[in-house]
């Protein structure tokens, strides 16, 4: 369930604040072939089930693009800022693969508020999400979200 801030400005002070994990996502080779699909990237790796066996991971494994694109997927999960006119995604920093997926494997997202400050009339703040792998010592993979939040105007 996920940690809810009242408006932006809650989020000030909040630094360090861990934001505790969401549920398990099953990823599928489905999806790792509609992604593939989506992108272009049809490495045999991710998408041939049968050449991947013999591979270095004994079957195929999800796109690190694809396992990064989940933390969008994560993110509404750990934490929910309400009272904004509208919020914008800056970007992200420190991306970091550290394990391969393997197609079939369940992922989750938990995270940390890193950073929160006031920039050009909006509260941005910084979260690192880490994606683990069920099972596994090694997350998948870490990033730093950056969001942008504006808030609501006093009439």
């Amino acid at each position: 369930m996920a940690v809810v801030f009242e408006k932006p400005a809650d989020l000030l002070g909040k630094e360090g604040t861990q934001l505790p994990p969401t549920e398990w996502l099953l990823v599928d080779q489905e999806r790792v072939n509609g992604f593939a699909d989506v992108t272009g990237d049809h490495q045999w790796i991710h998408v041939d089930v049968e050449r991947a066996k013999a591979g270095p991971f004994g079957g195929t494994i999800v796109h690190g693009y694809l396992t990064m694109s989940l933390v969008n997927y994560f993110l509404p999960q750990l934490i929910e800022v309400r009272g904004f006119a509208h919020a914008v995604n800056v970007g992200a920093d420190r991306l970091r693969f550290l394990s391969p997926v393997k197609v079939g494997s369940r992922i989750r997202g938990a995270g940390e508020i890193v950073s929160v400050e006031e920039v050009k009339g909006a509260i941005q703040s910084v979260v690192r999400v880490t994606v683990e792998i069920e099972g596994q010592d090694r997350p998948a993979c870490v990033l730093d979200t950056i969001s942008r939040y504006f808030p609501e105007q006093v009439r």
